[in-house]
């Protein structure tokens, strides 16, 4: 497996098409809706099986403010799950956001992935809002040292 930053169409094309696959589909939210206007402004990477080249996650993380990055949209394909893909796609985020020059990095969690921010130290502040009616995420952080 490697993390690259998707820089060509197509790859551009699979980052989106697993957002919208894993993020929004399963909440019957129209195709598009798994873009963001700070898309641009945002470092994404994805993670790429080495034998197929098929994605297998994928997620974004820009500045919130000048010391706190936040992570948005990391999702892993099903087929994928539980095999270290999102530990090390937040590994990769973690490391772009010390490049960046943040010292903490938050992340609005959905319910079901609060284990898994927690395993890798994040701290759970309070809950936020509720996605599509049904959704629950929480704020949750960790501090980069």
């Amino acid at each position: 497996m490697q993390i690259i930053q998707p820089s060509t169409f197509h790859e551009f094309e699979q980052y989106y098409r697993l957002r919208y696959e894993m993020l929004r589909k399963p909440w019957h939210q129209p195709l598009g809706s798994e873009r963001m206007e700070d898309d641009d402004t945002a470092v994404h990477l994805m993670a790429i099986n080495d034998d197929s080249g098929e994605i297998m996650g994928g997620c974004r993380v820009h500045m919130e403010t000048d010391t706190e990055a936040q992570l948005r949209f990391l999702a892993v394909s099903a087929q994928y799950q539980n095999k270290q893909v999102g530990r090390r796609l937040l590994q990769a985020v973690e490391e772009e956001a010390r490049k960046m020059g943040a010292k903490e990095l938050i992340v609005q969690a959905r319910e079901y992935a609060k284990n898994f921010y927690k395993r890798n130290g994040f701290i759970e502040e309070h809950p936020t809002h509720l996605l599509f009616g049904e959704v629950q995420h929480y704020q949750m952080r960790k501090p980069l040292y």
